[in-house]
């Protein structure tokens, strides 16, 4: 089979975008993802390399917007990484290198779907979605929480009207679903 052509988690050959007055959805296929976990022991040396590669290591609730790459936390000693795939499309590979033996790296990009919430309605949306403090989230907060009975991380990015969400891959269409009632019922 030499015809496949790949396909974004809500099924299209494009990302899809979704814009109202007050907000934009937009399902971000662009996002290579990988998770880090400190190996027992090693936990030093795995803060030291994230360090390196992110500038610093995510305290809980909170993630390093570095460019390229950027992460948070989510656990004890457990981090996702992301980065742009273009640049980025082997980044678990890239840090499993970088990591050695201190860490546990997963690929992760083909498990999560990512929507950004942009507009100056991003947060009376999210208010509709889950119990996320919105309106006091600074740039570089993280947060995990349920949306639509799915277990989703949401990200506050630096633009103050801008929300990153990742939710399960596998339920991309009802998270998606999720997110356009949400804006629809605000406008």
């Amino acid at each position: 089979m030499h015809d496949l052509q790949p396909v974004t988690a809500l099924g299209g050959s494009e990302p899809r975008v979704d814009t109202f007055d007050h907000v934009t959805i937009a399902e971000n296929d662009g996002v290579a993802l990988a998770s880090v976990a400190a190996r027992r022991g090693y936990e030093k040396k795995c803060h030291a390399t994230l360090k390196n590669v992110l500038g610093a290591v995510p305290a809980p609730g909170r993630a390093v917007l570095h460019d390229p790459e950027a992460g948070f936390w989510m656990g004890p000693d457990q981090w996702m990484i992301g980065a742009p795939k273009t640049t980025h499309d082997l980044l678990a590979d890239d840090l499993k290198q970088r990591f050695g033996d201190t860490a546990s790296v997963t690929e992760q990009t083909g498990a999560w779907v990512c929507f950004d919430l942009t507009g100056s309605g991003m947060a009376d949306v999210v208010e509709r979605l889950c119990a996320v403090p919105i309106r006091k989230l600074q740039a570089g907060d993280a947060q995990r929480t349920v949306i639509h009975q799915l277990g989703c991380f949401v990200i506050r990015r630096v633009d103050e009207h801008h929300l990153r969400i990742l939710g399960p891959r596998a339920s991309a269409a009802t998270l998606h679903h999720a997110l356009l009632t949400a804006a629809q019922s605000t406008a």
